[in-house]
């Protein structure tokens, strides 16, 4: 009898297919409305995230040690209180924003939350199915550590723990300790945690820093393990996550993105700007604006040797006044900000060069005053999009608008991306500049013709590498395997985003099929590495970037800035 040979699965072809297990299984689970993390449907979830075993989340897998730096990523993007909620909705914009109800952010997501009482909390969702994604991840290796701490907490015959019955004590009091009780505290609180004395307290004073967002480590600990414990002793009080029909049946309609677009049009049309050359770049909200204004505005309060030092300067919490100065001069010379109310969330900044003084521009910026004054170039900030929220931005950004007997197509002359990636081939602080995108999971494939080369950015102490890009459908779905294979095989990519794909899906199908814009218009991609996933201790869970970011952040603008005005 003949039997064919079938080699065993490597690890990178593992984590694939726990990756599409795992979106084939939340997108079930949305389109039915609700589950239970731990009935079947959530169960199923939770083993393909053990066997990808993803970076980001570290000892997810250790049955007794709760992951700290993990939990410290995960709580920075969810909303303040959760851990104690067993019911967690996810609504659109639904008129939540009109309640009594107080508005929760979370420190690195741009999401409204809200705590509606004692058990629930509502999310609301309008970055489409990328965010959707990226919650359910978080609050899947939420729940998986609050058993962990519901585990460690019972021994036999199930007795609390005594470091359990102290723990509640300090809930009951405040939840503070003074600060010479605090080392016994987190000795109680590591051995909840399975984690030595040392990690415990690292861990509580990560979560001190952004002690407005969140609740400090010894109510999120209690908050997660009481939850749990809940479930297991008392019926009828399971965790759930439900999804609103206004949320299905809204994903995916650009309903949002429509009227963060038709506004910003409407605003340009307004403002008899319609056939100025325009540029779009998609970038933070402070680097364009510092790098064109900030010279000029503080040249009388205060000296920096050179962009990179005044941008530093400004970043620091005590430098207030003197950003609100940069924004007073910037307003008054050709800068007009668009909030958002409709959505999305990003923040629009539009620049009228015709207003800006050329004379006065840092020469750091090589540009030709004379080109700034015959052309008038109008620059289109917009801020971070997420996931798959930069296709529905960008591609209602670049239709035509259509407004009554109002007729135009943008002169949208070039498009500019920079972005924070992980790099695979260098280290925090590093330069990506992509050759093409790839889209992680599909066989869409995206080369391009960057406008930006490792040339443009020598010499100026920043290590640059060129290559395919990765657009990965989450950063929390990724392990060394997956990225070493695209890395190390004829892939050759040098980093992961998670917009690249999407923005060029959308700039490609303008250009070259709906003709919205010109075939040849100018293209810049440029990212830096916020994280390297490759290496133990530099993934994002392990802390932010801080003041690494500055230069990279600055030379892409400046480079971008001078593509356009020189």
């Amino acid at each position: 009898m003949n039997t064919e040979y079938s080699p065993p699965l490597t690890r990178a072809q593992e984590s694939r297919l726990a990756i599409e297990k795992l979106y084939i299984t939340m997108r079930h689970l949305f389109n039915r409305g609700f589950y239970k993390p731990s009935g079947v449907s959530g169960e199923e979830i939770r083993q393909a995230l053990l066997t990808l075993r993803p970076e980001i989340y570290g000892s997810v897998n250790d049955p007794q040690r709760v992951e700290l730096d993990g939990l410290v990523y995960v709580m920075d993007r969810l909303p303040k209180g959760i851990e104690a909620c067993r019911v967690i909705t996810l609504v659109s914009r639904e008129g939540f924003e009109h309640s009594r109800f107080p508005v929760l952010v979370p420190a690195k997501r741009r999401r409204n939350c809200y705590r509606v009482d004692n058990e629930q909390m509502v999310i609301e969702v309008t970055n489409g199915r990328s965010e959707i994604y990226d919650i359910l991840t978080h609050l899947t290796f939420l729940f998986m550590e609050a058993d962990k701490i519901r585990r460690n907490v019972f021994i036999e015959r199930g007795n609390k723990l005594r470091e359990w019955e102290k723990l509640e004590a300090i809930i009951q009091s405040g939840g503070t300790v003074k600060e010479d009780e605090q080392e016994l505290a987190l000795m109680y609180l590591s051995s909840i945690l399975g984690r030595t004395f040392e990690e415990t307290q690292q861990a509580y004073h990560r979560f001190a820093e952004n002690a407005g967002t969140n609740n400090g480590l010894f109510q999120i600990v209690y908050g997660l393990g009481c939850v749990s414990v809940r479930e297991i002793q008392e019926k009828k009080v399971d965790r759930e996550i439900n999804f609103t029909p206004m949320l299905r049946e809204r994903v995916g309609q650009h309903l949002y993105g429509e009227r963060w677009a038709t506004r910003i049009k409407h605003y340009i049309q307004t403002n008899g700007w319609q056939n100025r050359p325009i540029h779009i770049i998609s970038a933070n909200p402070h680097s364009v604006v510092n790098c064109l204004y900030a010279p000029a505005a503080l040249a009388e309060v205060t000296s920096w040797d050179n962009l990179y030092d005044l941008a530093y300067k400004l970043s620091q919490p005590a430098q207030q006044e003197l950003r609100q100065q940069v924004t007073e001069f910037a307003e008054a010379h050709g800068l007009h900000e668009l909030e958002d109310l409709g959505g999305t969330n990003l923040l629009v900044q539009v620049i009228d060069t015709a207003q800006l003084d050329a004379t006065k521009l840092s020469p750091e910026i090589a540009h030709d005053p004379v080109l700034i004054q015959e052309t008038q170039p109008l620059l289109l900030v917009m801020d971070y999009a997420f996931g798959e929220q930069a296709f529905e931005t960008m591609d209602e950004l670049l239709k035509p608008y259509d407004h009554g007997d109002e007729s135009f197509a943008l002169n949208v002359a070039s498009i500019s991306i920079m972005g924070k990636a992980g790099i695979l081939t260098g280290d925090k602080g590093d330069l990506m500049i992509p050759t093409s995108h790839i889209f992680e999971g599909t066989a869409d494939n995206y080369p391009l013709e960057n406008d930006f080369s490792i040339a443009d950015f020598a010499g100026f102490g920043v290590d640059a590498y060129e290559g395919a890009m990765i657009t990965v459908l989450g950063t929390s779905l990724q392990n060394k395997d997956i990225l070493s294979y695209f890395k190390n095989s004829s892939w050759k990519a040098v980093g992961l985003e998670m917009e690249g794909a999407h923005y060029q899906k959308a700039i490609q199908s303008h250009a070259k099929i709906r003709g919205s814009v010109q075939p040849g218009i100018k293209v810049r991609y440029a990212y830096y590495a916020s994280d390297n996933p490759l290496l133990t201790g530099a993934t994002l869970a392990s802390g932010s970037l801080g003041t690494l970011g500055v230069k990279p952040t600055y030379l892409i603008t400046m480079k971008c800035l001078e593509k356009i005005l020189g």
